[in-house]
Protein backbone atom coordinates (compact mmCIF):
# COMPACT_ATOMS: atom_id res chain seq x y z
CA UNK A 1 0.00 0.00 0.00
CA UNK A 2 1.19 3.35 -0.77
CA UNK A 3 1.71 6.12 1.50
CA UNK A 4 -1.46 7.56 -0.24
CA UNK A 5 -3.52 5.03 -0.44
CA UNK A 6 -3.08 4.35 3.28
CA UNK A 7 -3.82 8.03 4.57
CA UNK A 8 -7.18 7.88 2.28
CA UNK A 9 -7.81 4.20 4.38
CA UNK A 10 -7.13 6.32 7.76
CA UNK A 11 -9.41 9.00 6.55
CA UNK A 12 -12.22 6.69 5.50
CA UNK A 13 -12.24 5.28 8.67
CA UNK A 14 -12.85 8.23 10.70
CA UNK A 15 -14.97 10.10 8.57
CA UNK A 16 -17.32 6.53 9.00
CA UNK A 17 -16.67 6.72 12.69
CA UNK A 18 -17.85 10.35 12.50
CA UNK A 19 -21.24 9.21 10.52
CA UNK A 20 -22.09 6.86 13.64
CA UNK A 21 -21.13 9.18 16.46
CA UNK A 22 -23.13 12.05 14.45
CA UNK A 23 -26.50 9.16 14.01
CA UNK A 24 -25.94 8.46 18.06
CA UNK A 25 -26.05 12.63 18.92
CA UNK A 26 -28.76 13.18 16.16
CA UNK A 27 -31.28 10.75 17.65
CA UNK A 28 -30.15 11.37 21.75
CA UNK A 29 -31.19 15.40 20.77
CA UNK A 30 -34.21 15.00 18.66
CA UNK A 31 -32.74 16.31 15.96
CA UNK A 32 -34.57 14.47 13.11
CA UNK A 33 -33.46 16.77 10.19
CA UNK A 34 -30.23 15.63 10.95
CA UNK A 35 -30.95 12.21 11.66
CA UNK A 36 -32.62 12.22 7.82
CA UNK A 37 -30.00 13.81 6.05
CA UNK A 38 -27.62 11.07 7.61
CA UNK A 39 -29.04 9.10 5.39
CA UNK A 40 -28.99 8.27 1.47
CA UNK A 41 -32.30 8.94 -0.28
CA UNK A 42 -33.55 4.99 -0.32
CA UNK A 43 -31.68 4.60 3.12
CA UNK A 44 -33.23 2.58 5.30
CA UNK A 45 -33.46 1.69 9.24
CA UNK A 46 -34.91 -1.51 11.06
CA UNK A 47 -35.41 -1.46 15.19
CA UNK A 48 -38.17 -4.42 14.63
CA UNK A 49 -35.72 -6.09 17.62
CA UNK A 50 -35.93 -3.46 19.55
CA UNK A 51 -39.79 -3.18 19.75
CA UNK A 52 -39.86 -0.91 16.18
CA UNK A 53 -40.59 -0.38 13.14
CA UNK A 54 -38.48 -0.74 10.03
CA UNK A 55 -38.81 1.91 7.36
CA UNK A 56 -36.98 4.67 5.11
CA UNK A 57 -35.32 7.37 7.39
CA UNK A 58 -38.48 9.75 7.29
CA UNK A 59 -40.74 6.92 8.77
CA UNK A 60 -38.28 5.80 11.35
CA UNK A 61 -37.54 9.07 12.28
CA UNK A 62 -41.31 10.19 13.29
CA UNK A 63 -41.77 6.66 15.19
CA UNK A 64 -38.19 7.40 17.08
CA UNK A 65 -39.49 10.99 17.57
CA UNK A 66 -42.62 9.21 19.13
CA UNK A 67 -41.03 6.90 21.19
CA UNK A 68 -38.46 8.74 22.48
CA UNK A 69 -40.56 12.05 23.57
CA UNK A 70 -41.42 9.79 26.84
CA UNK A 71 -37.73 9.79 27.23
CA UNK A 72 -36.29 13.26 27.17
CA UNK A 73 -32.92 12.63 28.77
CA UNK A 74 -31.19 9.75 26.94
CA UNK A 75 -27.49 9.01 25.93
CA UNK A 76 -26.56 6.38 23.05
CA UNK A 77 -22.87 5.23 23.83
CA UNK A 78 -21.53 3.29 21.03
CA UNK A 79 -18.45 1.19 21.91
CA UNK A 80 -16.84 -1.49 20.12
CA UNK A 81 -16.88 -0.21 16.95
CA UNK A 82 -15.99 -2.74 14.18
CA UNK A 83 -15.71 -0.83 10.74
CA UNK A 84 -15.05 -3.07 7.65
CA UNK A 85 -14.29 -0.86 4.38
CA UNK A 86 -15.43 -2.61 1.23
CA UNK A 87 -13.83 -3.02 -2.12
CA UNK A 88 -12.94 0.41 -3.92
CA UNK A 89 -15.76 1.19 -6.27
CA UNK A 90 -14.33 4.27 -8.29
CA UNK A 91 -16.68 6.97 -8.94
CA UNK A 92 -19.78 4.80 -7.88
CA UNK A 93 -18.67 4.89 -4.21
CA UNK A 94 -17.13 2.71 -1.42
CA UNK A 95 -19.25 1.04 0.80
CA UNK A 96 -18.50 0.00 4.70
CA UNK A 97 -19.99 -1.72 7.52
CA UNK A 98 -19.63 -0.99 10.53
CA UNK A 99 -20.90 -3.18 13.57
CA UNK A 100 -20.86 -1.17 17.05
CA UNK A 101 -22.60 -2.07 20.70
CA UNK A 102 -24.58 0.46 22.80
CA UNK A 103 -25.90 1.47 25.85
CA UNK A 104 -28.84 3.21 26.32
CA UNK A 105 -29.01 4.63 29.54
CA UNK A 106 -32.62 6.93 29.44
CA UNK A 107 -35.01 9.15 31.38
CA UNK A 108 -38.17 10.49 31.85
CA UNK A 109 -37.75 13.56 34.44
CA UNK A 110 -36.55 16.98 33.85
CA UNK A 111 -34.88 18.15 31.37
CA UNK A 112 -30.77 17.82 30.41
CA UNK A 113 -28.87 18.24 34.27
CA UNK A 114 -32.26 19.53 35.84
CA UNK A 115 -32.28 16.48 38.00
CA UNK A 116 -33.30 13.52 35.53
CA UNK A 117 -33.60 10.45 37.06
CA UNK A 118 -32.84 6.55 34.94
CA UNK A 119 -36.05 5.44 34.09
CA UNK A 120 -34.76 3.02 31.14
CA UNK A 121 -31.35 1.34 30.55
CA UNK A 122 -31.20 -0.87 27.76
CA UNK A 123 -28.26 -2.34 25.28
CA UNK A 124 -27.47 -4.45 21.90
CA UNK A 125 -25.71 -3.91 18.77
CA UNK A 126 -26.01 -1.84 15.62
CA UNK A 127 -25.14 -2.69 12.40
CA UNK A 128 -24.55 0.24 10.16
CA UNK A 129 -24.18 0.04 6.40
CA UNK A 130 -22.47 3.30 4.59
CA UNK A 131 -21.74 4.61 1.05
CA UNK A 132 -19.33 7.17 -0.22
CA UNK A 133 -21.74 9.86 -1.81
CA UNK A 134 -21.54 13.17 -3.64
CA UNK A 135 -22.34 14.56 -0.15
CA UNK A 136 -19.68 12.34 1.97
CA UNK A 137 -20.58 8.91 4.11
CA UNK A 138 -24.00 8.82 4.85
CA UNK A 139 -26.08 5.40 5.97
CA UNK A 140 -28.08 3.05 3.62
CA UNK A 141 -29.65 0.69 6.10
CA UNK A 142 -29.01 0.88 10.25
CA UNK A 143 -30.36 -2.26 12.21
CA UNK A 144 -30.57 -2.35 15.99
CA UNK A 145 -31.04 -5.38 17.83
CA UNK A 146 -31.87 -4.79 21.70
CA UNK A 147 -29.95 -7.59 23.48
CA UNK A 148 -31.24 -6.17 27.16
CA UNK A 149 -33.44 -3.56 28.59
CA UNK A 150 -33.96 -2.98 32.04
CA UNK A 151 -36.48 -0.33 33.95
CA UNK A 152 -34.43 0.87 36.91
CA UNK A 153 -36.65 -0.35 40.40
CA UNK A 154 -37.75 -3.36 39.03
CA UNK A 155 -35.04 -5.02 39.38
CA UNK A 156 -35.45 -7.32 36.83
CA UNK A 157 -34.08 -7.66 32.94
CA UNK A 158 -36.19 -7.66 30.13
Amino acid sequence: MTQRVELATVRDRLAVDELVTDYAVAVDDGDWETYRRLFTADGRADHRAAGGIEGDARAVAGWLAERFAEFPVRQHLFVNRRIRLGPWEGDTGDTAEVRADYVLPAGRAGKAGAGAGLDLLSGGRCDFSTLRTDDGWRLTRVVVREKWRRLPGSGRMM
